[in-house]
Order: C-alpha cells, then structure tokens, then sequence
C-alpha cells in the first residue's frame, strides 16, 4: 500500500476533516489525532470528503469520534461521504453494542432531572411499542381463528409440551407445600380460637380462588417467558427474524402467536394441577397436626366451598397466559446488538411478567368484590 496516501484528521473546531485512506493497516499513525479531538459545544460537522479509501476498522474510528462528541452535547452531521464509505459508517454504527453502563453520572440538578425525563419518555415510548405488540398478536390470533390451517400445529405442540408438561413436578410440588404451609399457619392461628375445623374453608378458598393460579403465573413467568425471551431473543441478534420477514413470513404469526396459544392452553391446566396439590397438601397436614380425617376435610370442602372459588381462579389463566406470552415475546423483539442485551430483556422479561400477573389478579380481586362473587 506503498501508493496509497497517509490518513490525517484536521481539527477545525467546527468542522473536522478527514482524508486519505482511513484503512486498517494505517489506524496507528493516526489514532492519536483521533484521540486528541476534544469536547465542544454546538453543532460539529464530520467532513469526509478527502477520503481516498475506506474500511471497517476506519468506520469503526469516525462512528466512535461521532459517539464521543454526541456524548459531550454535539450535534455531530457527517457530509461528503461516497454513498458506499456512508453505508459502511452506518453498518458500523448499528453493530456497535450498546454500553452495559453510563460512562458518566449526573452531577448536577439539571443533568439529573434531563435524565428523569429521558427515562418517563423511554417509558411512555415502552408502553405505547407493548400495547402496537399486544394489538398485532390479538390480530394475528383472530386471523387464525378464519384461518386455521396458518397455525404452526407442531410448534404450538411443543411449546405446549416445553411449557406445560414439563412443568407439571415443579406446579405440583409448589402447589403441595403450599397446601402444607396454609394448614400448619391456619392451624396455629385457628386453634387460640377452638376452630380448628375452619381451617378446611381457609385452605380451600385461598388455594382455588387466589394462591393456586398466581403462583402458577408466578412459575410460568420464570420457567416459560425467560426461555421464550431467550430464544426468540438469540434470534433477533442472529438475524434470523429479518429472514423470516425478507422470506415474507411473519414473525409474529410464526414465533408469537405459538407461544401464546401454548400458555393460553397450558396454563388452566397447571393450574388445576397446582389445586388440585395444595388441596391434598393441605388436607394431610390438617390430619397430622389438627386430627381433621380426609373424610371430614371433604365433606367440608363440598358443604362449604362453592364451585364459583375454582371457575374464579380458571377464569383469570387465560388472561394470565396472554400478559406473560406476550410481555416475554415483545422484550425479545427489543433485543439489540449483543448477547448483553439478550440477558438484560430475559431479566425485563421475568420482572415485567410477574408484576403484571400481580397487577391484573388485584384488578380481577376488585372486579369480582364489586360484583359480589
């Protein structure tokens, strides 16, 4: 590369020129001038209109010198780049992985309350982009419903077998000692009392109405939507959902909705499953430690327990399975970049799906209260 001309970088405040052959091989002899660039306020120009040669290592210089002058208040404009040297710079500065932390800390009132207001717009910005993706899923779920033969049969299997069966020991086990704790806690309280023998409507209204599904959602969140996002997520860094949409599928017809109807399907059953152990749980401990026999225990728990507790409790999993589908498929479509970035939305995923199961079972506890059921 004898012939080729040296790079070099003229500082101009205003304006920064660059020229020359910005390649690999020659990055040494001018990374010092890169470096030597300071912060400056107002608007800063990039000009590369000397630019004799150009490749991913020179990109890779310009895109960090731009992110550098952003960070310190510029208004950075490249100009006179061929369109071939702009596509390259945009390339680069896609790739480029988002930083895991602030480089600096607000240190002033101003700086702090610019942040805070950053932060409620990336919110608003987050609730509006998750309502557009709940919006399509529900579309796309009713097309299939005139469209049956769309749906993805072996993948919604699957899933319903990855989500559901496998975690049938987990459910039950959860669902067993919680059965066992209700009892042994309702019987130390109940017994200062003489009524030991309520323990049985304890047992049974709380684990069919409320604890046997939430905690099942709770389950599901953790087990079923961190591997959703995961997966889905390993995608989108590899490239795959832009195939599907270059190869004209749909990724929410062909990732999305799969998932969903699995959770949709699974998660009553899991929960029944979690009743129907937190009822025997509860039952065993209140024979061993209350002396309440399996035979009086069920005939309290059909004298005095309606039907309404269980079909409550049903009504609320299909609503359930939805929030967590969804919440876990949307953080894996705002995957950007890195595997960093993969780790970060599984754990949104995980904590966003929990807090909303518990926001939507307290507005379900409320709705219900009003109607007095």
């Amino acid at each position: 590369m004898s012939g080729v001309s040296p790079p070099f970088l003229r500082d101009e405040d205003a304006e920064i020129h660059v020229g020359g052959a910005l390649v690999t091989a020659r990055l040494g002899g001018i990374e010092a001038d890169f470096d030597a660039v300071g912060a400056r306020s107002g608007n800063v120009t990039l000009n590369l209109r000397e630019l004799t040669a150009f490749d991913t290592g020179g990109a890779w210089m310009v895109a960090a010198l731009k992110s550098r002058l952003t960070q310190a208040g510029s208004e950075v404009e490249i100009t006179h780049a061929l369109p071939a040297y702009a596509a390259l710079l945009a390339n680069v500065e896609t790739a480029t992985p988002e930083r895991d932390e602030e480089v600096t800390q607000p240190r002033s009132v101003t700086a702090m309350l610019d942040s805070f207001g950053r932060k409620v717009a990336g919110a608003w910005g987050g609730v509006i982009s998750f309502n557009g993706f709940l919006g399509e899923t529900l579309v796309c779920i009713s097309r299939l419903i005139f469209r049956p033969w769309r749906l993805r049969w072996a993948s919604l299997v699957t899933h319903m077998q990855d989500a559901g069966l496998n975690a049938v020991p987990i459910v039950a086990l959860m669902g067993f000692l919680i059965g066992i704790v209700l009892a042994f806690q309702g019987a130390t309280q109940l017994q200062r009392f003489g009524a030991e023998v309520f323990v049985v409507e304890l047992i049974s209204i709380s684990v069919l109405r409320e604890l046997g599904i939430l905690l099942t959602a709770i389950i599901v969140a953790g087990r079923s939507g961190s591997a959703f996002t995961a997966s889905v997520g390993s995608m989108k860094v590899q490239e795959e959902i832009d195939a599907m949409r270059t190869l004209g599928l749909d990724p929410i017809e062909v990732l999305v909705v799969p998932r969903v109807l699995a959770l949709v399907l699974v998660l009553p059953i899991l929960g029944f499953v979690a009743n129907l152990c937190g009822l025997f749980g509860g039952a065993l401990m209140s024979w061993i430690d209350l002396g309440v026999s399996p035979g009086m225990f069920l005939t309290r728990l059909y004298e005095n327990t309606g039907v309404w507790h269980l079909v409550i409790g049903m009504i609320k999993a299909p609503f359930f399975a939805v929030v967590i589908g969804v919440v876990a498929c949307w953080q894996a479509f705002q995957v950007r970049g890195s595997s960093t970035s993969v780790g970060q939305r599984t754990t949104a995923s995980v904590v966003q799906g929990i807090f909303l199961v518990i926001v939507l079972d307290a507005l379900f506890s409320i709705f219900f209260a009003q109607l007095g059921i």
